[in-house]
């Protein structure tokens, strides 16, 4: 059978596209029109017939988009190394122009220049200021903290405390009372605003010496040794010239700071006032009662004196010498008998009290009620618990309306109201 034959009679199965038709003719009219081409034409009969075959079996269409991939893939080859090639080239500085245009350039004539001057030789040398000590640029500076050695002063503000400005300068509260015994004389109430202050730079006390007064004796009622007050830097005493410690030689006047000194307060309260003696009070001011009767005897339970069952001052502080509670409240606002009992005290109180009621409970106890604005019982009177005795004020010394509170005990002396009032 010829070739021609074979073609003809080639199966034409699941009906071919007519691309494959196609092709199958192109190849045909080549192999009709001789058998005896160039070898470039039977190259490319060739390639048809594989591509034909490749068709037939379902290849073609991967074959076709596989080398679409791969010529685009060459194509970005192709791109990136031409960039590259011009980037580079670009880079490259020119040699030839530059060269050529030094020599083309005339070269500049000599100038004659002055040698230069040499360096001084290096000398330490230590400057001197003729019109003082100036300021000189510094980066940063480091202060060193120092301990004060002075005694400094403060003004009392609106708000200020005895405990408060004791913790500004870090010293004990006490310390500010012994250190300012002429302005409050020992009573944390007596603070008021515009007072000026002495604050020692430690915990003690503060002296101010007196004629006829010797060392050992001013040293041993602060509880301290007469060399603790000579070696302190800021007292500006000299041991060679101090001369004998029993009559130094210091001037009347003269304050001393006593390093870690202490005493006791001088304070108002007077001894217990009983029902029977009642005017040994009179030292206290002309609040003071005469002879009194008998009365009712109180309960031993005891209530709190106001509405406010909370503080606005001083808490219980024995070593400020402030054996009370201040409580809350505004001007008007009044004023409980704590517990039954009879009226010992009532009226002004010259030591910084204002109006002051005092009743004795018959059992031991007695209860004080300070700064009153107005007194609402007398001398002699039977209250009963929880009636009202006068009227919050801010008599005396106080920085404002509240209630100073004492609650006493003929064994025990003051002792803290907090431990025998109900919880607030």
């Amino acid at each position: 059978m010829s070739e021609n034959q074979a073609l003809d009679e080639f199966p034409n199965k699941e009906g071919e596209n007519s691309q494959e038709a196609g092709s199958r003719d192109f190849a045909k009219a080549t192999l009709e029109d001789g058998e005896t081409g160039s070898e470039e034409q039977n190259k490319e009969n060739r390639l048809l017939l594989m591509w034909e075959n490749l068709s037939r079996a379902g290849l073609g269409e991967t074959v076709f988009r596989l080398g679409t991939h791969l010529f685009s893939i060459a194509a970005i080859l192709v791109v990136i190394w031409a960039m590259r090639a011009f980037y580079l080239r670009a880079q490259q500085p020119s040699i030839n122009t530059p060269r050529q245009a030094a020599l083309a350039a005339a070269l500049p004539s000599p100038t004659a220049t002055e040698k230069a001057p040499g360096l001084p030789i290096f000398s330490d040398i230590t400057l001197s200021y003729a019109g003082g000590i100036p300021r000189l640029a510094v980066l940063h500076t480091d202060l060193p903290t120092r301990p004060r050695n002075g005694v400094i002063t403060y003004t009392v503000q609106t708000g200020d405390t005895i405990f408060g400005i004791a913790e500004k300068y870090n010293i004990k509260p006490q310390t500010i009372l012994w250190g300012n015994y002429y302005t409050l004389a020992d009573v944390p109430d007596r603070l008021q605003p515009g007072q000026v202050l002495n604050i020692l730079p430690m915990d003690g006390a503060y002296h101010k010496w007196s004629a006829g007064e010797g060392l050992n004796g001013v040293a041993k009622g602060y509880g301290v040794k007469p060399e603790d007050i000579i070696n302190y830097g800021g007292n500006h005493l000299d041991p060679d010239t101090i001369g004998d410690l029993s009559h130094p030689n210091i001037a009347p006047g003269t304050m001393l700071v006593v390093p870690g000194g202490h005493r006791a307060f001088v304070t108002w309260s007077a001894p217990f006032i009983g029902r029977t003696d009642p005017a040994q009070a009179k030292i206290l001011g002309p609040g003071f009662c005469g002879t009194i009767v008998d009365g009712v005897i109180g309960t031993g339970s005891f209530i709190w004196p106001a509405n406010n069952h909370y503080l606005s001052g001083y808490d219980y502080s024995p070593e400020t010498n402030h054996p009370a509670i201040d409580i809350a409240g505004h001007l008007g606002d009044p004023i409980y008998a704590a517990d039954n009992g009879v009226v010992v005290y009532a009226g002004w109180n010259n030591w910084g009290y204002g109006n002051v009621v005092v009743i004795d409970h018959g059992n031991g106890w007695q209860t004080l009620y300070a700064h009153q604005s107005v007194i609402a019982v007398g001398c002699g009177q039977s209250v009963m618990q929880g009636s009202v005795i006068g009227n919050f004020g801010s008599t005396g010394n106080s920085s404002g309306p509240h209630l100073h509170f004492e609650m006493s005990n003929n064994k025990y002396g003051k002792v803290n109201p907090h431990n025998f009032l109900p919880p607030p």
